[in-house]
């Protein structure tokens, strides 16, 4: 990978070339599909499947999404297919998808059966110690515009604080 000397970069560049040789090799031209699953599907069919990968028919039109999804769900997932596929084309932007396989898993029992249909929890917020607060508080007294001051005291005792327990 060539190195560009243009400063600081965000993390989602550096890393956007290794995610999309990774889910271009299960079939997924859209990594958005895998990484806003729950958004793009809504929260109740993201808590019955997950999607697993992407096939192109010979022909090249219209590819097939296979989902995982336990047994119990399957029949319910069955009746919301066209709803997905509208929903997953709107995420291409144009009629990539037009059949959906559903895979049926145990949700308990061998290792390769398992699927997490939950997304993990999202990291509750730590909050800033007072010594925090008043480090910050006491490094930006000069900026003189109320509002900016407030958010640098803010983001100052948040970087101060996770600093300072890491």
């Amino acid at each position: 990978m060539a190195r560009r000397m243009r400063g600081f970069e965000r993390t989602s560049g550096l890393l956007q070339p290794h995610i999309r040789k990774a889910t271009e090799a299960r079939g997924f031209a859209v990594a958005r599909l895998l990484t806003h699953w729950e958004e793009i599907v809504g929260e109740d069919i993201a808590a019955m499947a997950r999607p697993v990968k992407v096939g192109y028919g010979r022909g090249g039109f219209g590819a097939t999404l296979t989902v995982l999804t336990t047994g119990a769900q399957a029949p319910m997932l069955q009746a919301q297919l066209p709803r997905i596929i509208e929903k997953v084309n709107a995420c291409y932007g144009y009629a990539a998808i037009s059949r959906i396989h559903i895979t049926q898993t145990a949700p308990t029992g061998f290792a390769e059966g398992q699927v997490a249909f939950k997304p993990a929890p999202r990291a509750t917020p730590r909050k800033p110690t007072p010594q925090a607060c008043a480090v910050a508080q006491e490094t930006t007294r000069e900026v003189g515009d109320e509002g900016l001051r407030a958010a640098l005291e803010r983001l100052g005792a948040n970087i101060i604080t996770r600093n300072t327990r890491n």
